[in-house]
C-alpha cells in the first residue's frame, strides 16, 4: 500500500502502521504518511486509473491506508465489502446563489451515503483497516451519525459492534443506530465524556474504536470528500469551501485532500479558502479565531445541533491553522439561524439537511451578508447529513392547512389566507 507508517504530526517521530493514535514521546496525535513514489507519474494515466474504479471511495484507494487485505469469500478484496460510500452528489446550486449575491454554489450532499452521513467514508476506512489488523469487534463514540454508520458497517460485516452515545440524544438517531442490532450504550453526559470513557475501554479491550485506536485511518476517509469535489468539478479545484466543525478532523482533512491531489499535479491552481462552520451553544473553534488564540478552551456544549457538540475538539488547533494559512475563518451561529438555514438549503435546493447542515448554509449565508465572499468565487458547501435524522429541530416551524374535502373549504380555508 501507499501509506508507509504513522507519524507524530508535532515531534514526527514515526510509527509503525498499527492501531496507535497517540504519540508516546510527546502525546501529539498521529497521521498517516505515503510514498506516492510508486504512482503513475503521468497525469492523464493518473486520472484514467482513478475514473475506471468503483463508484465509491475505493476508486481512490490509492490514496487511502489500506493493503487491501486477503480476497473474501465472493473473491473480491477486503477494502471492496460492506456498504459502498462515496460518489454521492455535487449540485449546482443557482437558486441558492442568486438568494445569497453569489455567481456560483455547489452543494456536496453526503447525506446520499448508505447511512445518510459522510461518516460512512471514515468508516469504510477504518473498518476495513481493523479486519486488516485481525480485530472482530469494532466500536465509538458518538454523537449520532458515527453510531449509524459504525452498526452499519457491522452488521454488513459481520462483525461485532459496540456504540457510545449520549443518552440525550435525538431519537431518530437512536432508532437509527439500534435496528441493526448493535450493543448500543447511553452514557449520561456530553460527547466529551462518553469519548474520556471510551478512551479507558480502549486500553482494557481488544476492540477496534474507530475514532479512538484506529483514528489516523479513519480520519483519512474524509479526504475522499475533496477527491470527489475535485473530480466532480472537472479536476479543478473551487475557491472556498464552507465545512462543519465538529472535532476539526473533516474540515483539516478536506484541505489535505486538495493539497495531497496538488502535490501529485492531478489538480493546479491556489487552494481553497476553508471556511468552518459551528453553533454558537458549542463554538470552541470559533471562539478561538475570533479571540486570536491559538487553542480552543473546551466548553460545555448546549445547541440543537448535537452531531457538532463536541466541546474539547481533538483537531481544534489544526482547523484553527488552515482557517488562517487559507484565508478562510471560523464561525458560529445561532440555535435560531441554524433553522433557517435548514429551511433556506431545503427551499432553494430540494435537500434537506440535518442540523449540522443548517449550520453551514447559516455561516454561508452570514459570509454572503458581511461581504466576505467574492460574487465570482466558485463556493462549495459540505452537507454532511440527512435531516430526517434531526426532525424535531423543524418542528412548528411552517403551518399545515387543514380542510374539509370540498371546494368550498378551500376556497375559504387557504386560499384566502394565502393572498392575505
Amino acid at each position: 500500500m501507499a501509506a508507509s507508517h504513522l507519524q507524530c504530526k508535532e515531534c514526527k517521530t514515526s510509527y509503525e502502521l498499527e492501531a496507535l493514535y497517540v504519540c508516546d514521546r510527546c502525546f501529539g496525535p498521529l497521521e498517516v504518511v505515503y510514498d506516492h513514489d510508486g504512482l503513475a507519474h503521468d497525469v492523464a494515466e493518473l486520472r484514467r486509473r482513478i475514473q475506471g474504479g468503483p463508484q465509491n471511495i475505493w476508486r481512490y484507494a490509492d490514496f487511502l491506508p489500506l493493503a487491501g487485505g486477503p480476497p473474501g469469500p465472493s473473491g473480491r478484496l477486503a477494502s471492496r465489502v460492506g456498504l459502498p460510500a462515496g460518489c454521492t452528489p455535487l449540485i449546482r446550486a443557482d437558486r441558492l446563489a442568486k438568494r445569497l449575491g453569489l455567481r456560483e454554489v455547489w452543494v456536496k450532499n453526503d447525506a446520499a451515503n448508505p447511512t445518510h452521513s459522510f461518516k460512512d467514508r471514515v468508516v469504510s476506512v477504518a473498518t476495513t483497516r481493523a479486519r486488516e489488523l485481525g480485530y472482530e469487534t469494532i466500536a465509538c463514540a458518538s454523537t449520532g451519525n458515527l453510531a449509524n454508520s459504525v452498526a452499519a458497517h457491522g452488521a454488513a460485516l459481520g462483525l461485532e459492534s459496540y456504540v457510545f452515545i449520549p443518552a440525550d440524544l435525538e431519537e431518530q438517531k437512536v432508532l437509527a443506530t439500534g435496528i441493526y442490532g448493535t450493543r448500543l450504550v447511553g452514557v449520561r453526559g456530553s460527547y466529551d465524556d462518553v469519548n474520556r470513557l471510551c478512551t479507558e475501554l480502549c486500553a482494557e479491550r481488544e476492540w477496534a474504536f474507530v475514532n479512538i485506536n484506529l483514528r489516523p485511518y479513519y480520519a483519512e476517509g474524509s479526504k475522499t470528500l475533496a477527491f470527489e469535489i475535485a473530480e466532480q468539478l472537472g479536476w479543478e479545484l473551487p475557491d472556498r469551501c464552507v465545512v462543519p466543525v465538529a472535532s476539526g478532523s473533516l474540515f483539516t482533512k478536506i484541505a489535505r485532500g486538495f493539497e495531497e491531489w496538488t502535490e501529485l499535479g492531478l489538480l493546479s491552481g491556489g487552494q481553497p479558502r476553508m471556511n468552518g462552520a459551528q453553533a454558537e451553544g458549542c463554538s470552541p473553534v470559533a471562539s478561538a479565531f475570533a479571540e486570536g488564540h491559538d487553542v480552543c478552551r473546551p466548553v460545555r456544549p448546549d445547541t440543537i445541533a448535537k452531531s457538532l457538540a463536541i466541546g474539547n475538539p481533538a483537531d481544534g488547533p489544526y482547523a484553527l491553522e488552515l482557517a488562517r494559512t487559507s484565508g478562510g475563518a471560523v464561525d458560529a451561529v445561532s440555535d435560531e439561524e441554524i433553522r433557517a438555514g435548514i429551511a433556506l438549503l431545503a427551499q432553494t435546493t430540494g435537500i434537506f439537511t440535518e442540523t449540522a447542515g443548517g449550520v453551514t448554509t447559516a455561516v454561508l449565508a452570514k459570509l454572503a451578508e458581511r461581504g466576505d465572499i467574492d460574487p465570482d468565487e466558485r463556493v462549495v458547501l459540505v452537507i454532511t447529513g440527512e435531516g430526517l435524522k434531526t426532525l424535531d429541530a423543524v418542528r412548528g416551524t411552517f403551518e399545515t392547512h387543514t380542510i374539509e374535502p370540498t371546494l368550498e373549504s378551500f376556497e375559504h380555508g387557504v386560499r384566502q389566507q394565502i393572498l392575505l
